[in-house]
């Protein structure tokens, strides 16, 4: 009879080491999954901000400060028809046109500062006046808009001049923030340092209204 307690002894402690064992794996694989699945969220999350660094023209988000966007919207004064944002980051530039009243459009590639931009003109109760899109800025035309503000690198300023100087109408503005264009002479700016905006009427820097005046009839006779 002690020989059978013990045999039985031996297989209870037998099964709940299994048990134990069993219990262990599935701890292991469940603590595996979470720290797998925490590494692909942060792997999306961090992405779309850090890929923009590894693009041959390095754009990285940098928020525009409150003195910049008052900047902006001197610059903007008296200014009507549409506005773009040429990376509108997390939309403040955007959402602060349209509380003036403009139509206004961003384009940013990352997709997360776009949705972010999105919440925040709901929240501020301008989504009805803004658009956002995620978008490469090389790959859109701007060639349907009047105001456009640049928050720019000065590695891109040059290709980003003839691009808009070949899209943009006559009457075109552009407002750039924190570094100016290569070759056009601004016709305002104001801020200073970092906060410094330079704005840029097309009209001029194309000689449009010297070309008018060659053809004009007046100047004919």
């Amino acid at each position: 009879m002690p020989k059978v307690v013990a045999n039985e002894s031996h297989a209870a402690a037998s099964q709940d080491d299994c048990k134990g064992a069993s219990r262990g794996r599935s701890w292991g694989l469940l603590v595996t999954a979470g720290v797998g699945g925490t590494l692909v969220a942060l792997y999306a999350v961090v992405l779309p901000f850090v890929t923009p660094a590894l693009r041959r023209v390095c754009l990285p988000f940098v928020p525009a400060t409150s003195t910049q966007i008052q900047n902006v919207l001197r610059m903007l004064e008296n200014r009507s028809g549409s506005l773009v944002d040429i990376g509108s980051g997390d939309g403040r530039i955007v959402i602060a046109a349209a509380k003036m009243g403009f139509k206004a459009v961003g384009y940013e590639l990352n997709p997360w500062l776009v949705w972010y931009s999105r919440y925040r003109a709901w929240r501020d109760g301008v989504h009805h006046n803004t658009r956002f899109y995620i978008s490469d800025l090389w790959k859109v035309s701007f060639s349907c808009y009047t105001n456009v503000v640049v928050f720019g690198v000065p590695q891109m300023m040059p290709q980003l001049e003839k691009k808009l100087e070949e899209e943009l109408e006559c009457n075109a503005r552009i407002i750039a923030c924190r570094f100016p264009f290569p070759c056009w002479i601004p016709d305002h700016s104001t801020g200073e340092g970092i906060n410094t905006v330079w704005a840029y009427d097309l009209k001029h820097s194309r000689g449009c209204e010297t070309k008018r005046l060659e053809i004009s009839p007046e100047t004919k006779s």
